[in-house]
C-alpha cells in the first residue's frame, strides 16, 4: 500500500498546491514527486521526502509514519 503517496497527496490538496506547484516548491523534478505520490518509487530517498515535507510545512515524522 502505498501509504506516503496518500500522505503526501492529502497534505498538497489541503494546501491546494498541485503536483507541479508541490514540486516546484520542494525542488525536486515534478515526475519524481508523480512517481512518489504514485508509488512508483518504492523507496524515495529522506533528503526527498524531506525537501516534500518543508514544502508542505509538515515535520519528516508526519510523512512517514
Amino acid at each position: 500500500e502505498n501509504h506516503l503517496g496518500k500522505k503526501i497527496k492529502s497534505l498538497r490538496a489541503k494546501h491546494g498546491l498541485s503536483q507541479e506547484d508541490l514540486a516546484r516548491k520542494a525542488d525536486i523534478a515534478y515526475t519524481t514527486l508523480i512517481k512518489i505520490e504514485s508509488g512508483a518509487t518504492k523507496d524515495p530517498s529522506i533528503s526527498r521526502i524531506g525537501k516534500i515535507a518543508k514544502a508542505l510545512n509538515v515535520s519528516l515524522d508526519t510523512l512517514i509514519q
